[in-house]
């Protein structure tokens, strides 16, 4: 199931919203929708990706988080690889566990390879997922809690093996309707308490089985399409989201939370967001 690589350097993340200390991203340089693999991006395949407009949106999220005390590290954008921008997809972290992901779709295999290879010369340990695919944006950890979205591009059959490699964790799958990629796109947590959530994505029961767990902040599907769900927490109660989801960013305020707003309106057009486009190696 898993490749190992001994351990070497200290990685942590036990929450998606502990304090961000240091983090993968990668400029869409070569960002272009060649295959349109979700809802999103048949939207927008004949309009595709302005590239200069998405590389400095992308530069000033970059830029928040290094004015946040992010350590901002970039992964090699590679001609043949237009998704790369996604970073969050291609690996996470559990507790102090790195898994390098397995992609479902062919478009996107080979990112991993990238990530693997700078883990490797920076004595980065991590494990890479070897039977079935699995994708970071379907993985969602809170503590003990570790909730794995059941996709077209993360498997049940994966999420077992994931979870006999983490037998002090919870693991919990969630069916969603895979139309809206990965798990992320549809469920995000925000605090022990509190997550966001489009409700249209899941079965009833599901809904019903989050809302024991956390305060559910709904987001209508005209802000699902905007990545409502998709935001970032950096820590401290602070969280970065797109200008144009006025009603997600209306109720965080409400709640208590720093809201800030950075246009990624180019780089939504290929159906993912700030989660979508970071991959945390430390959190505090």
């Amino acid at each position: 199931m898993m490749n190992r690589i001994e351990d070497k350097t200290r990685v942590k993340c036990d929450s998606e919203y502990g304090t961000l200390k240091k983090v993968f991203l990668c400029e869409p340089q070569y960002m272009e929708i060649q295959e349109a693999i979700n809802d999103t991006q048949k939207q927008y395949m004949k309009e595709n990706i302005n590239q200069s407009l998405a590389m400095e949106q992308h530069q000033a999220f970059e830029k928040a988080l290094i004015d946040a005390g992010v350590e901002v590290i970039k992964l090699t954008p590679k001609e043949d690889l237009p998704e790369q921008v996604f970073t969050r997809d291609i690996g996470f972290v559990l507790g102090g566990t790195a898994f390098v992901s397995a992609m479902a779709e062919k478009v996107r295999q080979g990112e991993e390879d990238v990530l693997s290879r700078w883990m490797e010369q920076r004595d980065v340990a991590y494990k890479r997922i070897s039977m079935g695919s699995i994708e970071g944006g379907d993985v969602i950890i809170d503590g003990k809690r570790v909730f794995v979205g059941v996709s077209d591009r993360t498997r049940l059959d994966t999420i077992r093996a994931l979870a006999a490699e983490l037998p002090e964790a919870e693991v919990i799958p969630v069916p969603f309707n895979p139309n809206y990629l990965h798990l992320d796109c549809t469920f995000n947590i925000l605090s022990e308490t509190e997550a966001l959530v489009f409700p249209e994505a899941f079965e009833p029961e599901v809904v019903e089985q989050l809302a024991k767990m956390y305060k559910l902040i709904e987001v209508s599907s005209e802000e699902q399409f905007t990545m409502g769900t998709n935001v970032l927490s950096i820590g401290g109660g602070r969280v970065l989201s797109l200008p144009v989801n006025r009603d997600v960013n209306y109720q965080l305020r409400q709640r208590g939370y720093d809201v800030m707003e950075i246009d990624f309106s180019e780089i939504i057009k290929s159906g993912g967001s700030f989660r979508c486009c970071s991959m945390p190696l430390v959190r505090e």
